[in-house]
């Protein structure tokens, strides 16, 4: 009989950590939280100390009945929650809910869902870190302070089902910012100047950029100013007056914390931060190999920390000497230097084995797990090699005062680069004329002059989201996933091509905010409420201290906004459909299950009917519109919006090109578009690949 019980978060872990720990130990899950604040009320006692009223979560009583049970026949209890904040406060109420007190109860941690790791943290059991629970006990207090007090608000003033979110209402305003910056922006004419050279015993000419005059670089702002440069140097002798030869390092990135894997899975894989955080997640808990059962193949997926273990370290050395010689391994530890303080309680993110490559997982894992885990793999392995070497060519070219430069590198040693390359940073590699040197003749060719305008800043994607609310200082490596998404099902913010762009409701809501809520909406407002959420984890904050100060303004600020804030009329999208009732038009509404058509003649007429999307392109088989549809698990598909009559769809999304063979439908499959019509066959490049 099993004599240590050891309780985890998960139910997919059970199994994995059961067969490390053998049959002494029961292992068992809570399934996330068991007691949070009431969903029908502020559950947070304003006039006592600000104590939270926290009650067993609907459902969950079944499952602390049974770890009940398992309490009473263990002699030591092992609370294995996830290892950080949220983990230590999960561990610390079921040590309440399961009545624990007088018990010998222990709180372990591992990084790592391996048999290494399982062990390991027994041997290095503790007590529960309160620093750590009153942490996220005040970041939950605030965000329902927040949310219970704003979102009744929203829902008088506006409409009903939205909500507010000290995290969500910032990431809002981040964006309109940059929707405003957008509009306002005035674009600035500037021009290039290149200059191509024949250099004798070379089939290619040598293409140079205009630099300025001798002493100073200069940027050509107009016609006129261009007009001059060239009158001046039309007549002039080209020389070459220095070529310079150098050599360059490229750093080894470093490996992934939560938002940096976020931020490239979205670049390179196309995935959302939630999907990138659930695919995450199976990797970590656990997926099961042929031969080794179900493993964790990844650490910990919430870090903000670039630190690795000395025996991760370790294990790469040895990997990359084996694999890829002795002179690509990195040996030294490297990780980021950042000024504010990162929750370093675990490493960065990499995988368990290194030996176990993409290819050895192709077989154990989904295609996207398996392009997820592949990045991560990658990416470590690159962290732990030498730079890449470049040989660099500088040369400058002289046309009486004015300057023209040529910049070129060629990679002489790959090392990190072999394995990976930044989306951001593939460069394109110069190859320059050989052998130049300042007794070169060169003849002048032609010159290229281009017209260009500035741009303004780009639209925020989820990448560059994350990334800007890392750099400053909002949220935690746990929150940026569900910010985002929260954002986006709300309809403040909608996803197009990746782009995340403003409804007119955003605006409403964020215009609201502004006014009403100033504090709450402040960046650097936001930013030092996490510093202080950090204070409180190092125990040198009290928790209701933070929530004590923060509260009474907050309430003062609802207080005025419900006297003084206007009630706005947010009019619904209004569709193509005519009610077949009454023959109105239908508008678009939102429900908890998304969007569906419904009559605007309500509550006379109560017609409403599911929405589909329009992609633009008809059906081949009786010409009405094909809709973006799902299946009852989810998954989309495009048919006719005629159906049941017609039955025509398919799984890949049609593109309004038509086949140029055969006439058929192309259907968008990756970067390629491809004739739906097997037997036809044709494929081409798809111009704009299909987001």
């Amino acid at each position: 009989m099993a004599k240590y019980l050891v309780i985890v978060e998960s139910p997919a872990k059970v199994k994995t950590i059961k067969k490390f720990l053998g049959s002494n130990y029961e292992v068992a899950a809570s399934n996330g939280h068991v007691r949070d604040l009431p969903k029908s009320q502020l559950g947070i006692d304003v006039e006592h100390d600000y104590e939270p009223k926290y009650i067993t979560i609907r459902g969950k009583g079944d499952i602390l009945a049974n770890l009940r049970k398992e309490v009473k026949k263990a002699e030591k209890i092992y609370l294995a929650t996830d290892p950080d904040r949220e983990g230590e406060a999960i561990s610390w109420h079921l040590f309440i809910a399961l009545k624990l007190e007088g018990k010998k109860v222990y709180r372990i941690t591992f990084n790592e869902i391996t048999k290494n790791a399982v062990k390991e943290s027994l041997k290095n059991a503790r007590e529960i870190n309160m620093n750590l629970v009153d942490a996220q006990q005040a970041r939950r207090v605030l965000d329902r302070m927040v949310g219970y007090r704003i979102s009744p608000l929203l829902w008088a003033k506006v409409k009903r089902g939205l909500s507010a979110g000290r995290v969500q209402s910032v990431a809002l305003r981040i964006i309109c910012d940059r929707e405003e910056e957008i509009n306002s922006f005035i674009p600035e004419e500037y021009w290039t100047l290149d200059a191509s050279f024949a250099v004798p015993g070379e089939k290619k000419p040598l293409t140079a950029k205009y630099y300025g005059r001798k002493d100073s670089k200069a940027t050509i702002s107009s016609r006129e100013e261009m007009d001059e440069i060239l009158k001046e140097i039309k007549s002039a002798e080209f020389k070459v007056s220095e070529v310079k030869k150098g050599e360059r390092l490229k750093k080894a990135p470093l490996p992934f914390t939560t938002s940096t894997l976020q931020q490239e899975a979205s670049k390179v894989l196309n995935f959302s931060t939630q999907k990138t955080m659930r695919l995450a997640q199976q990797l970590y808990e656990g997926v099961e190999i042929k031969g080794s059962g179900t493993v964790g193949i990844i650490t910990y997926l919430r870090t903000d920390s670039t630190r690795v273990s000395k025996e991760a370290e370790r294990m790469a050395e040895e990997y990359i000497t084996k694999t890829y010689g002795k002179e690509y391994a990195a040996g030294s530890s490297k990780e980021s230097k950042s000024d504010r303080k990162i929750q370093d309680a675990h490493e960065a993110i990499r995988p368990t084995d290194l030996s176990r490559t993409p290819l050895e997982m192709k077989d154990s894992l989904s295609r996207d797990q398996l392009r997820l885990y592949q990045l991560i793999w990658k990416r470590f392995a690159a962290s732990r090699m030498q730079p890449a070497k470049y040989e660099t060519t500088s040369v400058k070219i002289d046309a009486g005062e004015h300057r023209f430069t040529v910049a070129a590198s060629k990679l002489i040693f790959d090392g990190f680069m072999s394995v990976y390359i930044q989306e951001d940073e593939k460069e394109e590699t110069n190859t320059l004329v050989k052998g130049i040197d300042v007794s070169t003749p060169l003849k002048l060719v032609n010159f290229e002059e281009k017209q260009h305008f500035t741009q303004p800043a780009p639209h925020y994607t989820e990448a560059s989201l994350v990334r800007a609310l890392e750099e400053l200082g909002i949220g935690r490596p746990s929150t940026y996933a569900p910010t985002i998404t929260t954002i986006l099902a709300r309809r403040y913010v909608v996803k197009e091509n990746k782009n995340l762009y403003v409804t007119e409701l955003g605006e409403v809501v964020n215009n609201m905010m502004k006014d009403a809520f100033p504090t709450i909406v402040d960046v650097n407002f936001t930013a030092n409420l996490e510093a202080l959420l950090d204070g409180v984890e190092e125990g040198s904050v009290n928790w209701k201290t933070v929530v004590s100060n923060f509260y009474p303004d907050l309430d003062e600020a609802v207080k005025v906004a419900e006297k003084e804030l206007q009630e706005v009329d947010i009019k619904d999208e209004v569709s193509d459909e005519v009610c077949e009732l009454c023959g109105k038009q239908m508008v678009i509404k939102y429900g908890p299950h998304g969007r569906f058509l419904a009559c605007p003649g309500f509550p006379e007429c109560r017609n409403t009917k599911p929405y589909f999307e329009k992609i633009g392109v008809e059906c081949p088989k009786c010409g009405k519109d094909i809709v973006m549809k799902k299946t009852k698990k989810g998954r989309k598909y495009y048919g006719c919006i005629g159906n049941p009559e017609c039955d025509f769809m398919v799984w890949q999304k049609p593109s309004k090109e038509r086949c140029p063979k055969c006439g058929s439908l192309m259907l968008y499959k990756g970067n390629k578009l491809a004739c739906m019509d097997e037997n036809c066959g044709y494929v081409t490049k798809n111009s704009e690949t299909d987001k």
